[in-house]
């Protein structure tokens, strides 16, 4: 089958510097509506993406997020909240961006059009195949991304990706392929738009899901976070008083010496 980028299709709207401030939210609001839909066509895929990652972090392995500019922001930013939320190491979830950490802030230059970068990233974190990689590109075809892939699969590491075009060269390259189909954006070809916000939620859905089925969430809680600020604290004390059915001073007590919700809950019922 063709490859036909929908990304970059035209827009369904014109003359957008016409609209007002009302139009104007109303209809990208009109065209945000549509993602979810498009991503709940793709649960099977990330279903099986998702056992892939839970098996090879079971046995020890790490998840790998590849991508440039809009795309690599979104990795990171999902890798990063994964030790706070659920208090795991920093090195357990990993984003890398074409261009380094200074890609974050502003983009770098031709940097995506790399097909070396992508696999000397993954080499410098000594990716192995106990680990699997996920590439992340809207258009799919981000030569950084795909050759990072490529150089994966022959090296026996298990690959997925997150696109938001069909039959893309990464959805070819990637063993466990993610296709959200989102269609043209508000802005045409402004994929930090609907395909943003996409892979977002595909993202969110991978490591919450794994992460609860590695064990991090007890009921429906974070008892794993990390107490970094007040909020947390509060937060974490409220779980204890209510798991345990005890008073709130006793609670912080609790947490105080312990300093997990996890352990504090467990440490109380070992001694009752």
């Amino acid at each position: 089958m063709d490859f036909t980028k929908t990304t970059e299709k035209d827009s369904h709207y014109n003359h957008l510097e016409k609209m007002n401030i009302e139009e104007l939210l109303y209809n990208i609001n009109k065209e945000d509506k549509t993602v979810p839909l498009a991503v709940e066509k793709a649960l099977p895929a990330i279903e099986l993406l998702v056992k892939e990652i839970v098996n090879k972090l079971k046995s020890g392995g790490r998840l790998f997020y590849i991508g440039a500019g809009t795309s690599g922001r979104l990795g990171i930013v999902d890798a990063s909240e994964c030790p706070p939320t659920f208090g795991v190491p920093h090195g357990l979830v990993v984003g890398l961006i074409a261009g380094g950490d200074k890609a974050i802030r502003k983009a770098v230059e031709f940097a995506e059009d790399s097909t070396t970068q992508g696999w000397e990233d993954l080499k410098a974190n000594s990716i192995s195949n106990q680990d699997i990689v996920v590439g992340i590109a809207a258009s799919g075809s981000t030569p950084y991304v795909i050759s990072a892939l490529e150089q994966c699969n022959q090296n026996n590491i298990i690959t997925g990706c997150i696109t938001c075009n069909h039959n893309s060269p990464l959805s070819k390259t990637a063993q466990f392929p993610v296709e959200v189909i989102v269609g043209p954006e508000f802005v045409t070809g402004s994929s930090r738009m609907k395909a943003g916000t996409a892979q977002k939620l595909v993202l969110n859905m991978i490591t919450t899901s794994t992460m609860i089925q590695l064990g991090h969430v007890k009921g429906n809680k974070m008892v794993d976070m990390q107490l970094s600020n007040n909020k947390l604290v509060d937060r974490g004390t409220t779980m204890i008083m209510n798991e345990l059915n005890i008073a709130k001073e006793e609670a912080q007590k609790l947490l105080d010496k312990f300093g997990s919700v996890r352990l504090a809950i467990k440490n109380y019922n070992d001694r009752n």
